[in-house]
């Protein structure tokens, strides 16, 4: 069966590859464009290549020589469905975001001239403390889940809520939608508003009721994350039970760290430590921890999470609109954390990861900017690194794929198209929106759509080889 991706794409995919794929899933074979990375600095490209994806969605050939392929492989090459992009039209991984705020797309674009504490209680404690109304957050579940895969991401590391049961919503929907994704109940039971706090007992209480639920849904897209909110909204007694179940279990943790600088000296108030060390004596940094932001960690908190195999979600925009700042995530990687990318919603407006990209990107040159300038009217900045070097966009697609996988600690899976590995990817047109496009190269194809392109660009995402951007509707 051959398929070929023209303009009219949606009707040739929703009505042949969707259909079909309902009914027994059917091992395929794309020709075309394939992008991925292998590393921080290494792109690799199949410009006229192929991609093999087998019946149960994991990769089982990409190169350049088909025939060499199906001259080693006779019997998995019968009867492939035969995918044909055209010039405009690419293959690249699927996004991947490391940080995001479930509930809070229901007040994304508020509030955001306000710094981090002010913005918290103004804003965003009393919208999660409506989601003890299951009805309420099925509906904000329900659009979040859409809007990503929308957007293009097949991974995402989701905060909910407090409410064990809302929680469970949003874990649900992810499989129904059929997204790739790591939920977690929100835990804290000290400096929060009494509308919306828990005791230390009932936080962790729900959160192994949370574990045992998510076992029984029996999903391998949908896993439970350790979630305390952030190590102000808990107490140590509290932190150190999440890190217990954390390691009785073998969980994923997710957090904030080092992301504004009051939140951090009331941090060292409180546990007369560094914030990394408040999170490492509790047994919450391991080598299966995202934490979110990172922007002011000390020379120590970088060597102490490159030990314990920690990793960084760099959200640049809610880091520049609640006034947090730059981070420097070349530092990061030149000092061995692997770091991915968030989105932040709603600290970011925007549920994009190619927004992020973009947004990182930008941070970069701006940090170019100031290490090696002296800037006029700011009264402060001053050249301190000539030898800095801005991101490229290839790097920067780097950690908005495998490296977010890696930053999740489930790189064996996604992240990149390496044998075996599950097909979570997108089917990108840059000539879709109305823009003229002349012939381009592979890296001109890449950095159009990084530069130019949005949601409509991407065609259709595929997680563990299913499409699910034309099956996301809302019920």
């Amino acid at each position: 069966m051959q398929i070929e991706f023209i303009a009219c794409f949606k009707v040739c995919l929703g009505t042949r590859l969707d259909a079909d794929s309902k009914s027994s899933a059917m091992s395929t074979v794309f020709f075309g464009t394939i992008v991925h990375t292998k590393s921080f600095n290494e792109f690799e490209s199949f410009e006229k290549g192929f991609l093999v994806v087998d019946d149960c969605g994991k990769i089982i050939g990409i190169g350049h020589d088909y025939q060499e392929w199906v001259s080693s492989n006779p019997v998995r090459a019968k009867d492939l469905r035969e995918v044909w992009l055209t010039d405009c039209q690419f293959i690249m991984p699927g996004f991947v975001d490391c940080h995001i705020h479930a509930p809070q797309f229901a007040q994304v674009g508020l509030g955001l001239d306000m710094p981090l504490l002010d913005w918290l209680n103004t804003y965003t404690f009393p919208l999660e403390a409506k989601f003890s109304d299951q009805q309420y957050a099925q509906q904000v579940y329900q659009s979040v889940v859409h809007a990503t895969l929308r957007c293009g991401t097949t991974l995402a590391s989701y905060f909910a809520t407090n409410h064990l049961e809302s929680t469970l919503i949003l874990a649900r929907e992810a499989v129904r939608q059929g997204q790739r994704a790591l939920v977690g109940k929100v835990c804290s039971n000290c400096n929060s508003p009494d509308f919306y706090v828990e005791t230390a007992e009932e936080s962790a209480s729900a959160t192994l009721a949370f574990v045992e639920e998510m076992r029984k849904l029996g999903s391998s897209l949908v896993l439970p994350t350790i979630t305390p909110r952030f190590a102000l909204s808990c107490s140590k007694e509290l932190l150190k039970e999440l890190g217990g179940i954390a390691k009785r279990f073998d969980l994923h943790v997710q957090s904030h760290i080092s992301e504004n600088l009051a939140e951090i000296e009331m941090v060292k108030g409180i546990f007369k430590s560094s914030y990394a060390k408040a999170y490492d004596e509790a047994g919450l940094l391991t080598n299966k921890t995202v934490m979110a932001h990172g922007v002011h960690l000390e020379d120590d908190e970088v060597a102490l999470f490159r030990t314990r195999g920690c990793s960084v979600a760099h959200c640049p925009a809610s880091n520049t609109m609640l006034s947090s700042g730059l981070c420097d995530i070349q530092r990061l990687v030149n000092n061995g954390v692997t770091v991915g990318l968030g989105t932040d919603v709603s600290g970011g407006n925007s549920v994009s990861i190619q927004d992020a990209l973009l947004r990182t990107l930008d941070v970069s040159k701006h940090l170019d900017f100031f290490k090696k300038q002296n800037i006029r009217g700011t009264g402060k900045a001053k050249a301190q690194d000539p030898n800095y070097v801005p991101l490229k966009y290839k790097q920067a697609m780097y950690l908005a794929t495998l490296g977010g996988a890696k930053a999740l600690s489930l790189d064996h899976l996604t992240g990149n198209f390496a044998l075996g590995k599950e097909f979570d990817a997108l089917l990108v047109d840059v000539s879709v929106v109305e823009n003229p496009v002349r012939r381009l190269n592979v890296d001109e194809l890449v950095e159009k759509f990084i530069y130019t392109g949005n949601d409509r660009n991407i065609l259709e995402v595929f997680v563990a080889g299913k499409p699910v951007k034309n099956d996301c509707q809302l019920k």
